[in-house]
């Protein structure tokens, strides 16, 4: 009977998967008739001509808008639809990661976008609170095939007992959390919890912070929040973009694929040190110096750098002019002029104009008296006029623009922060609040920038100002932009399956839109209207202000980097992601209350999440130990589930270290059938054990790989931060935490990246 009832379930389960195939097949339909009209409709954008400029500008509009339909729906193909609701009513709602609606009719959906108000009970309905759903049901898929389905019947008389309440389509989640991992983050949007979904729906306006601890999906949450927030808010956030930064490089590639998965491509990426235009930091500093450039006290030494540069000069400075003619600027004359413009409250390069006009008049005045005086002690010979002449040649001359460069220089923040490292005498006027130590910290020669330097640079910016070349420089950068902008969507041409179509030329030859228009004509027709994405224009503008910033790890941003992302932000509308347990760097956040109030006080709210999905539990228990170290108040978020896996702790001879890890990585590796293994070293040590995994394992790679695709991977702390592998090595984790002043709370991040293994290897 037992049996008679298995193949009986398995029949009924084929026929259900049946019926779900033939309806998910017309929603594959569907989507390729829609990127099939956006195709065509961009191809047809891209050949018209002619016409006014508001019909061109129309025109680039539209090819944009097309472009990104195209993205959009080759993004969204994989795992379109993955649940369905049956209502108490009747009703069979379709949920997926695009709304889809039947254009021959009412205009019903065919398939309910997973943010729209109404697919909300897809992840909060349980037996005990149904919101008028009968059955959940999970359908798995493999590209455009229907796999498996899994049902939640919503009745708490029939509710199991062994099942978790709390969690939303329970079978789904344990599958997904168990999955191997691939070197990408996947999203969670079929597997989202009501504890997330909260936040994911939170009110846009003010600043929303996420404390939460390995584990609990504080970065899939993020995600997932920018990607509800543009639908919400499409209008408000699409003039002014969403900004999304992480902690590195290698985070942002590993996440880069979630928010296209979510029908997103608009979010702009980046790391701190990519937020100055047309400065790449990637020079490394010692974490001392780097955390000296995170305080506070580095406004006033950048306030003081810039005024030392409106010099007056000790003596008096002569000026020679043609025909050998020399004027004399007085030091008080100077002084005057200096502190009168600096009353001004004008940006520096700004206020350069003003302290000309007073330098020219004075030099103006005294050339003139020469010039004009009456040989019998008379009045002046020379009228206004002539003095006002005067002064419009002396502006011009090279000797006189050459000492108003010296006393009153235009500056670029490169500039002026590569002067003051460079000089030590400089960096004692500008920071004589700073011990000599201290000082001999910023001591550095010429040769590019650290990420720390980022918020440095944007700081000096605004005491600055932007004069003409900064002005100019960005233009370049946006021209540059457009020119990538347009060989994408050339590319898209080329690729899109129905994108050419057949003109009758020359008896019938097909031609395609890259056979009519090439990258520099595309770029030509933009030239009228500036058709770069919000996130390109942004990237390009130090002045952008966001309609809304998320921060992931923001545990790790300093006090100076905090005001870079205020400024960014006018409107303080962010979400602010991190775990102030797993602060590494020096300069990082102690407390969110100390990092906000001086921005919004007492305008912030905090959401907790409390539930690890991917630590197991008995992972969990090793690094409980570790975080009461960090702070015996601290409770680690609860697991969901256990691996059965106990974690494994091996000392070894210190001489065999790299031996004995080369064993135990080819053992997991092994032990892998799919997935990714980690192996998480000192910072001091990456290179020789790197050098050695290496060696051993062909598949193994070391540090920020392109896409994290190796099955092995050797990695420090600080590039393991916001990653995940299936099984980790941590290797010395007494020398992890040796070499930085917030040691314990590297590991703590070292020994929760693991889904499912974890082992130690100690030297002795």
């Amino acid at each position: 009977m037992s049996t008679h009832r298995d193949a009986s379930d398995e029949l009924h389960q084929d026929d259900e998967i049946g019926r779900e195939q033939e309806y998910v097949s017309t929603l594959y339909d569907r989507l390729d008739g829609l990127r099939e009209q956006a195709s065509r409709r961009l191809t047809e954008e891209l050949r018209a001509t002619g016409g006014t400029q508001q019909a061109r500008s129309q025109r680039e509009s539209a090819v944009q808008m097309y472009a990104d339909q195209v993205e959009q729906f080759s993004a969204v193909e994989n795992g379109l639809c993955f649940g369905r609701l049956d209502g108490d009513d009747g009703t069979c709602r379709y949920i997926g990661r695009i709304g889809i609606f039947d254009t021959s009719g009412d205009y019903d959906p065919l398939l309910m976008d997973w943010r729209a108000p109404a697919a909300r009970a897809f992840y909060l309905a349980t037996a005990a609170n149904p919101q008028g759903v009968r059955r959940r049901r999970h359908l798995r898929t493999r590209e455009r095939k229907v796999t498996g389905l899994n049902d939640e019947v919503l009745d708490i008389a029939a509710a199991s007992p062994t099942a978790h309440e709390e969690l939303t389509g329970e079978a789904s989640l344990l599958a997904a959390l168990n999955a191997g991992r691939t070197g990408r983050m996947r999203d969670i949007v079929e597997t989202i919890q009501a504890e997330q979904d909260r936040i994911i729906r939170a009110d846009l306006p003010g600043v929303l912070v996420v404390q939460g601890g390995p584990g609990t999906g504080k970065t899939a949450v993020a995600l997932h929040r920018a990607a509800y927030l543009l639908y919400t808010h499409r209008q408000q956030l699409s003039t002014r973009g969403v900004l999304l930064v992480g902690p590195n490089a290698t985070f942002l590639r590993y996440i880069s694929q979630v928010l296209p998965a979510l029908a997103e491509t608009g979010v702009l990426l980046r790391t701190q040190a990519d937020l100055f235009p047309g400065v790449q930091a990637r020079r490394t500093e010692p974490a001392q110096t780097a955390a000296l450039k995170g305080r506070a006290v580095l406004v006033e030494v950048l306030a003081n750098a810039v005024r030392d540069r409106q010099w007056v000069p000790d003596e008096p400075l002569e000026i020679e002019l043609p025909q050998r003619e020399i004027l004399t600027l007085d030091p008080a004359v100077v002084r005057q002029a200096r502190d009168r413009i600096r009353r001004s409250n004008r940006p520096h390069n700004l206020a350069r104009a003003l302290f000309d006009i007073e330098i020219v008049h004075t030099l103006g005045t005294q050339l003139a008296e020469r010039i004009g005086a009456d040989p019998l002690g008379g009045e002046n010979l020379l009228s206004e006029a002539d003095v006002a002449e005067i002064r419009r040649e002396l502006r011009e001359e090279p000797a006189v623009r050459a000492a108003l460069d010296e006393l009153w220089p235009v500056l670029t923040p490169q500039r002026l922060l590569a002067d003051l490292y460079a000089d030590p005498a400089r960096i004692a006027t500008a920071a004589p609040m700073l011990t000599d130590a201290e000082r001999a910290l910023l001591h550095r020669e010429p040769g590019g920038w650290t990420p720390a330097d980022v918020p440095l640079l944007d700081e000096v910016a605004e005491l600055l100002g932007e004069d003409e070349r900064a002005a100019a420089g960005r233009r370049e950068r946006i021209r540059s932009l457009q020119r990538e902008y347009a060989e994408g969507v050339l590319d898209i041409a080329r690729g899109s399956r129905s994108i050419d179509v057949e003109d009758e030329v020359d008896g019938g030859e097909i031609l395609g839109v890259t056979d009519l228009l090439d990258a520099d004509q595309l770029l030509e027709r933009q030239k009228e209207s500036d058709r770069l994405t919000t996130a390109q224009r942004a990237a390009a503008d130090r002045s952008w202000a966001f309609g809304h910033i998320i921060v992931d790890e923001a545990q790790e941003l300093s006090p100076m980097a905090w005001r870079l992302l205020m400024r960014r932000c006018p409107s303080r509308s962010m979400t602010i992601v991190g775990d102030v347990a797993q602060t590494g760097a020096l300069a990082g956040t102690p407390s969110w209350s100390e990092a906000l109030e001086p921005y919004v006080a007492g305008r912030w709210r905090l959401e907790e999440l409390t539930v690890s999905y991917r630590t197991p539990a008995e992972i969990m228990a090793v690094a409980a130990d570790v975080l009461a170290e960090i702070d015996p108040a601290l409770r680690p978020p609860r697991s969901v589930r256990a691996s059965g896996v106990p974690p494994w702790d091996r000392t070894v001879d210190a001489e065999r270290l790299a031996a004995e890890l080369v064993e135990a990585a080819a053992r997991e590796a092994a032990g892998l059938t799919d997935g990714r293994l980690g192996v998480i070293v000192p910072a001091g040590r990456v290179d020789d054990l790197g050098a050695a995994v290496t060696a051993a394992l062909p598949e193994a790679a070391v540090g920020e790989q392109p896409e994290l695709a190796n099955r092995v991977v050797v990695l420090t702390t600080e590039q393991a931060k916001g990653l995940e592998f299936d099984s980790v090595l941590v290797v010395d984790p007494d020398r992890i935490v040796a070499e930085s002043p917030r040691g314990h709370s590297d590991l703590y991040v070292a020994l929760t990246r693991a889904t499912q293994r974890l082992g130690i290897v100690r030297p002795t």
